[in-house]
């Protein structure tokens, strides 16, 4: 078994991926508040915008049809199916009391994620992930988006400098977190990303073995569409 290893932040943040996804239509509102009923202290998803300027939450950033199949941004919000819901309406229907992380998929709109949030509810801000691939973007928007937690999402083989030369320029630069699928972290990685003061997070945690392996080696925060076995897990390491 994982020696447990310490995190950074007091309580690991349990991110329901695409809201509780297991047991509802993910990216929508039910499944949204039913991951937060079932206990989870954060929500996850990707934001898109559309022609009109609407951030909107959904997975592929594509609307299907009998005919053919249009991004988001190229539609209007009004032409999207009513599933697919703005992040206002998110934070509108389900409160702005947990941690919120958000691939964005549009580099051009980090600071209107971050205006939205402001202005719903400016306290947020502090519990705000904005994900990317890419090191150098998030280097480049953390000049502009200066309130919110920017998040480094890659994989270890991507990392061509190597993961302490990474952790070393993400903590020059301001940027709070490194995301990495669960099968490239090991208690030295994480390590390595702690002592740089990096937040580090790990997705696509599906069972509850690899969920507590996780918890255990140091991560805070973890990514699973199952929100009853990470809320179930992370109470038996307290």
């Amino acid at each position: 078994m994982q020696q447990r290893l310490p995190s950074l932040l007091k309580t690991p943040i349990l991110f329901a991926h695409r809201g509780a996804s297991a047991y509802a239509p993910e990216n929508t509102l039910d499944a949204f508040a039913l991951a937060l009923k079932l206990g989870v202290n954060g929500l996850e998803s990707d934001v898109w915008v559309t022609h009109d300027g609407v951030l909107v939450l959904d997975h592929d950033g594509v609307v299907k049809s009998r005919l053919r199949s249009k991004p988001i941004s190229e539609l209007n919000s009004s032409e999207l199916p009513a599933h697919i819901p703005s992040l206002e309406q998110l934070l509108q229907h389900c409160g702005t009391q947990y941690q919120l992380s958000l691939d964005v998929k549009d580099v051009a709109v980090f600071r209107t994620i971050e205006r939205t949030v402001a202005n719903i509810d400016p306290s947020l801000l502090d519990r705000l992930w904005l994900c990317h691939p890419s090191s150098e973007t998030l280097i480049n928007q953390r000049k502009s988006v200066a309130n919110c937690k920017l998040v480094d999402s890659t994989r270890l083989a991507k990392i061509k400098e190597g993961p302490e030369r990474r952790a070393a320029t993400l903590a020059a630069n301001g940027i709070e977190a490194f995301n990495m699928h669960y099968t490239d972290w090991n208690g030295g990685l994480v390590a390595l990303f702690h002592r740089f003061n990096i937040v580090s997070f790990g997705w696509d945690m599906q069972h509850d073995a690899i969920i507590e392996n996780g918890i255990r080696m140091g991560l805070d925060g973890v990514f699973s569409d199952w929100p009853d076995r990470m809320v179930e897990v992370a109470s038996k390491q307290n």
